[in-house]
């Protein structure tokens, strides 16, 4: 079992873009095989190669067929702590 980390960024084109973007986080988040965290840009999750894609087609499909979106990935090729914060001030 493969994993990677997607970074995710949902850009609804429509003047109410708040309620597709938690919907589709929202949907993210009930799969159990997915973890997922979010922050005010993007959303990181972590989880086999295989079923990433798998989960990423059938959702962004989804998005795709209720309006007009963009969709913005970053994909890493391992899967990363994405809990832990890596650029902290220095004490």
């Amino acid at each position: 079992m493969k994993q990677i980390t997607v970074e995710l960024s949902l850009y609804p084109l429509a003047d109410d873009f708040i309620p597709p973007i938690v919907e589709f986080v929202r949907r993210l988040k009930a799969y159990k095989e997915l973890d997922v965290v979010t922050n005010a840009v993007s959303t990181q999750i972590v989880g086999d190669h295989k079923r990433v894609f798998e989960i990423l087609s059938e959702e962004t499909e989804r998005v795709f067929s209720e309006g007009s979106s963009i969709v913005v990935m970053k994909i890493i090729g391992f899967g990363r702590d994405i809990h832990r914060e890596y650029c902290t001030e220095p004490n």
